[in-house]
């Protein structure tokens, strides 16, 4: 199957399937799908919580009652690269947490190199991790490409300590003017660059005809608009729409988080919808409204003064006698609902990335290149685990 028609039949399914993934779980009260109803009955929490990190055993689950999910699963399946871990100097990973440290050794271990050895430039680099590695494998130079000066100096300093041919440049990459550091003899990297940061690097490595361009994508919907704008042909012409909830549905399958990370995920959507529940017995209105995002410590505080703080963003006066434990229990039930209903939109979200992975490989495809698309590490180090590879005939 080629990329096209991989695209096709993903576009199609996702098409056919939208009313099952393409809405708002805080929109409902209840399960929008009557049909689903008898499926949860027999799941505890606890099991639709273990369902949550395993997407085999979703596609095993729900194949009974949405048709096609045997052909999704086959059109979400990617080629791992061929990588051999390499190893390195304790030195070289000083700063650099465990499991990052093992993504960059398998990111780095699944780039083709192409002969001779070519000139890297590294975007959005951080402190220039991943390019102290391909400096340390005998890249001939690397430019990194920072926004934050602080990094680019932290990163200076780490390569000239360790030898390392490197330099770094401090600019913003959607407003500044990069064309300058894209030309032909070039091997463009990036790793989890996000939404239109990488957009804008395949756009500048294409214009330049950079001979090669590998990258993992990472939050698609970030630094773009809130209508997804389909960069190649098959994208453009499809029927699908996709906004920004949409795009976040693509990252949310996620390495198991620590028990009080997810203590404190689970309060916070309880408080949310409990002072939702609040606010719609105020105002008769019956449609959810989201408040800001806030520090996470105001959720080891009071349900009380989560309330008084969401008010005041949403201008809503507080009688004084409320009876917040009635608002929190239907906080905490109406969580049970969306998180079922979580389950069955993810059922779809490796899908939907694998679909904006597909359109930028095809966009890639049509500006000349030979593209791959593989993986390059477990799940477990990372979900976001997808590596394009392009490269100019020779």
């Amino acid at each position: 199957m080629t990329l096209a028609e991989q695209f096709t039949a993903l576009d199609n399914l996702l098409i056919t399937h939208r009313n099952f993934w393409q809405c708002t779980a805080f929109d409902f009260d209840e399960l929008p799908w009557p049909e689903l109803v008898p499926v949860f009955d027999l799941l505890s929490d606890e099991q639709v919580a273990e369902l949550d990190t395993d997407q085999n055993a979703l596609y095993q689950l729900f194949s009974p009652y949405i048709p096609g999910l045997d052909t999704l699963t086959s059109l979400c399946e990617l080629t791992a690269a061929n990588t051999d871990r390499d190893e390195y100097p304790f030195w070289l990973s000083n700063g650099i947490k465990g499991r990052k440290f093992t993504q960059l050794q398998d990111f780095v271990s699944a780039l083709e190199r192409p002969q001779p050895a070519l000139p890297i430039l590294e975007w959005c680099a951080g402190k220039g991790h991943l390019g102290r590695m391909l400096a340390f494998n005998k890249a001939s130079n690397v430019h990194s490409i920072e926004l934050q000066q602080s990094l680019c100096e932290q990163g200076e300093k780490s390569a000239q300590q360790q030898g390392l041919a490197m330099r770094f440049t401090q600019a913003d990459v959607l407003k500044d003017n990069v064309a300058k550091h894209f030309y032909p003899a070039l091997h463009a990297v990036a790793l989890h660059a996000c939404g239109g940061l990488h957009q804008t690097f395949m756009y500048q490595a294409c214009l330049a005809k950079t001979q090669q361009i590998s990258f993992s994508p990472c939050c698609y919907h970030l630094f773009t608009e809130d209508t997804y704008q389909g960069m190649s042909v098959e994208a453009k012409k499809s029927e699908l729409r996709l906004c920004h909830r949409d795009l976040k549905l693509a990252l949310q399958e996620m390495v198991t988080a620590p028990s009080r990370v997810a203590k404190i995920r689970e309060t916070e959507v309880e408080w949310r919808l409990g002072f939702d529940a609040l606010r719609k017995s105020l105002t008769g209105s019956q449609c959810y409204v989201s408040v800001p995002s806030v520090h996470k410590a105001i959720f080891s505080g009071s349900f009380k003064a989560f309330c008084a703080w969401a008010a005041d963003k949403k201008s809503l006066e507080l009688p004084q006698d409320i009876d917040y434990e009635s608002f929190l229990l239907k906080g905490k039930m109406r969580k049970k609902v969306t998180d079922r209903i979580e389950l069955v939109r993810h059922v779809f979200r490796r899908a939907i990335e694998v679909w904006l992975v597909l359109d930028r490989a095809l966009y890639l495809q049509q500006q000349g290149y030979q593209v791959s698309v593989t993986t390059f590490c477990e799940k477990q180090l990372t979900p976001r685990n997808i590596l394009i590879q392009a490269s100019l005939p020779s």
